[in-house]
């Protein structure tokens, strides 16, 4: 019972302090390190059992040094590397314009340009805060321009700049891989039906958005007829992006190239490309490299506050306290997975996907591998249970970056808007969006074969 209670005061700190605006790797650091003491000293003047004393925290070093010596995590700098070099290289920019004239006769055709795009730097950067600007630097003001709804047109922006998240090589699968000891192969492969689902109902919204109010989705300015050097046009434009992708992807899923290999070969192709559109220079080169120093940085942060608090939480037992209360609700396997799913929405609210990947999806893998379910693996996909699971938090925590108050799209995008959008039309302007998020998710739950089939195809 007192574990119970040092476990909720823990996790109660831990938001009360992030509320009050202290750097989130600080707070786990801390947090851990706060309650190892409080164990200590109630295990001395209150007779708890809790086991806890400072030399827990020595255990951090093993962990921290497994954190660095792991290879997997290589991918990380590499992957986010190749994301910001190809922001730069003008690849979007040629897209827009190439793009924007294919779907010239379609009305609300320059948001579905921008989810097209969206798909195509998801599936070759996979870096939220440069995708999410770079879109809204490109769309906003022609959209605006064109007479598209304000809300439409920044939803598109920061829901289509998000998929990056979902679609491979996507950082956060790769930190779920290692986390839970699984293939960033299969969670990869697995992201790729689910990642395009989620940019075919952003597409088909917009096209019926289009049919049902005309006059806030207008047709192009610029309508010429479909003609072969516009389709000409287009190839070329998508055709570099296209080959890194099949690069790195088709590599991985060949068998090939571990992710690891892959991420360096998708760095290399990028910075190639860079050069290709004469975009590459000296201060171009330091500018992505202190950029993916940063964010590294700030990722990895987080890992080494994360692995402190997780191990002051495993040590007073939260990860049983958790599996406990779980499997103890009266509503079956799938039920207790909507409940999980339901709390992590919540948690997005509040909390990074960084956080909630390194903390809770560790606490919350054995509960289902306990549930007994039977997801279809084909027989050749290890552990289709867990694979599923973590597709369905992944998409769920797509979410995160939508809703306020720490949706980090709304202020990335917030930074590069005209000064005629507010903060309150880019709150209305993901809601649908957020609801699609949601739609697509629900699809993913009734159909697991849709996360499963694809890599289990790759392995026969």
């Amino acid at each position: 019972m007192e574990n119970e209670i040092i476990v909720g005061a823990m996790f109660a700190t831990f938001i009360i302090f992030l509320f009050l605006g202290i750097p989130v790797a600080w707070v786990l650091g801390g947090v851990g390190v706060l309650f190892a003491g409080v164990g200590y000293f109630a295990d001395i003047y209150l007779d708890t059992m809790t086991g806890l004393d400072f030399l827990t925290l020595g255990l951090v070093v093993n962990r921290v040094f497994k954190i660095m010596d792991n290879w997997v995590l290589v991918a990380l700098p590499m992957f986010i590397f190749m994301g910001l070099m190809l922001d730069e290289s003008g690849i979007a920019e040629r897209l827009m314009k190439s793009m924007q004239e294919l779907f010239g006769k379609v009305r609300g055709g320059l948001a579905i340009t921008v989810t097209c795009i969206g798909i195509i730097l998801a599936a070759s950067t996979g870096i939220i805060g440069a995708s999410v600007v770079l879109l809204g630097l490109l769309s906003l003001q022609p959209m605006l321009q064109q007479g598209y709804n304000k809300q439409l047109a920044v939803g598109t922006v920061a829901a289509s700049g998000c998929l990056g998240i979902l679609i491979p090589p996507s950082i956060m699968l790769v930190i779920m891989a290692d986390q839970l000891a699984l293939s960033v192969g299969d969670l990869f492969m697995g992201a790729v039906f689910p990642g395009l689902l989620l940019g075919a109902l952003y597409i088909i919204y917009i096209t019926f958005y289009g049919l049902i109010k005309p006059d806030q989705a207008p047709l192009s300015d610029d309508r010429r007829e479909l003609e072969l050097h516009v389709i000409w046009d287009v190839a070329k434009a998508v055709l570099p992006a296209v080959l890194l992708i099949f690069a790195v992807l088709g590599s991985i899923f060949a068998g090939m190239a571990t992710p690891t290999e892959a991420s360096g070969v998708g760095a290399l192709g990028a910075t190639l490309l860079a050069g290709f559109y004469r975009n590459l220079n000296f201060k171009v080169f330091f500018e992505v490299c202190k950029a993916t120093f940063n964010t590294t940085a700030y990722i990895f942060a987080i890992f080494l506050g994360a692995t402190c608090f997780a191990l002051v939480l495993r040590e007073l037992g939260g990860d049983e306290i958790i599996e406990g209360m779980l499997t103890g609700l009266p509503f079956g396997p799938y039920g207790i997975i909507m409940v999980i799913l339901g709390f992590v929405f919540l948690l997005g609210f509040i909390l990074d996907w960084i956080e909630i990947t390194l903390i809770m999806l560790p606490l919350l893998a054995p509960v289902i591998s306990a549930l007994g379910l039977d997801v279809p693996g084909y027989g050749v996909v290890d552990n289709p249970d867990l694979v599923w699971f973590v597709m369905l938090v992944a998409m769920t925590l797509q979410t995160s970056f939508l809703t306020p108050p720490v949706g980090f799209a709304l202020f990335y995008l917030k930074g590069v808007c005209p000064p005629e959008i507010k903060l309150m039309d880019i709150y209305k302007g993901v809601v649908p969006f957020i609801i699609l998020q949601l739609i697509g998710l629900a699809i993913i739950f009734f159909y697991p074969t849709l996360v499963t089939w694809l890599p289990s195809v790759a392995y026969n």
